[in-house]
């Protein structure tokens, strides 16, 4: 599943192994009781509560297994020591200017696994991402996009290291 490195700023590092070890711990705590309440029910062939606990059981299991692969193959990112020449790096938050309606947005460029789109944190394989890795402030950036095509100009780098 996971063949390659995973790139993860440390904050994501960090939000990877607390929800391993919270599923690890409460919510396998919390299905057992489930299930055990369920059994108590009786018949089990017509149990709908012991069938959601089964399969919310199985669901976590899932997730756990990927998250265990996922932090083996995880490559951490420095973001300190990455902008010596002034270029959006993975790790990046970039600061841009949508040149079409002069909104300022602000992105930080982040591995596929870290992308929480409320945090405005976006895949570097992304087609915004990709369009503004390896760019300095003050370029402008045409990004084709499924909606059409977006001018973007660079206000700011930033990339200062996360706790």
């Amino acid at each position: 599943m996971y063949e390659e490195e995973i790139p993860l700023t440390r904050a994501g590092l960090k939000k990877l192994e607390q929800e391993l070890e919270q599923r690890r711990t409460v919510k396998r705590r919390e299905i057992a009781e489930r299930i055990k309440q369920a059994i108590e029910f009786g018949d089990l062939s017509e149990n709908s509560e012991y069938d959601d606990a089964k399969r919310e059981q199985g669901f976590n299991e899932g997730r756990i297994i990927e998250l265990e692969k996922m932090l083996s193959k995880v490559r951490l990112i420095d973001q300190g020591g990455n902008n010596a020449n002034g270029t959006v790096v993975l790790g990046s938050t970039v600061t841009v200017e949508n040149l079409d309606n002069n909104k300022t947005l602000q992105f930080t460029i982040v591995g596929s696994a870290e992308v929480d789109v409320g945090e405005n944190k976006i895949s570097n394989q992304s087609p915004v991402g990709k369009a503004l890795l390896g760019q300095k402030v003050g370029a402008q950036v045409d990004i084709t996009v499924p909606r059409g095509l977006l001018h973007y100009r660079i206000i700011s780098i930033d990339n200062c290291s996360e706790n």
